[in-house]
């Protein structure tokens, strides 16, 4: 369903985070960590992987593996695909590659302010596991969340 970025989607993949993190910029009062973020040195570590549809980018993900989880850094959907279950198949697959990596949980972390985003992973199985000041944006709050997946380490 997804495939793996290459640098020749780079620019591509920066336009459509800084397009989906865009309401929470404006919340946040600057760009979300994931739209500062140099996304080269993942894609060349096979971090970064696209949705693809109709010609067009739709959504990426952007997965670390670790020893006994898979960490989702970001997850974002062009606006213009939002609001039809894109979101929801691409955390169904990074769940699917915890299962094939063996690994038993997935995690993540947000910011307090995109309730939006923690509602959504609520919704699809994640628990909050803690809060926590963010060290590299003093006065933003980071929400860790996880979600067990039945892998084996």
């Amino acid at each position: 369903m997804l495939r793996a970025a290459s640098l020749d989607d780079l620019h591509a993949v920066e336009a459509l985070t800084a397009e989906a993190y865009a309401p929470y910029t404006r919340l946040l009062g600057r760009p979300p960590i994931p739209v500062t973020e140099d996304y080269a040195p993942r894609i060349e570590r096979g971090e970064f992987w696209l949705l693809e549809l109709q010609g067009g980018l739709a959504g990426v993900a952007v997965v670390e593996r670790h020893p006994d989880h898979v960490m989702l850094f970001s997850i974002a959907v062009s606006p213009r695909f939002q609001g039809s279950g894109h979101g929801l198949a691409i955390l169904k697959w990074v769940e699917e590659i915890a299962q094939e990596w063996r690994v038993p949980a997935v995690r993540l972390y947000t910011n307090a302010r995109m309730e939006r985003n923690i509602a959504l992973y609520r919704t699809f199985g994640f628990q909050e596991s803690g809060r926590r000041e963010n060290p590299h944006r003093p006065g933003w709050v980071i929400v860790d969340m996880a979600k067990q997946v039945g892998g084996q380490t």
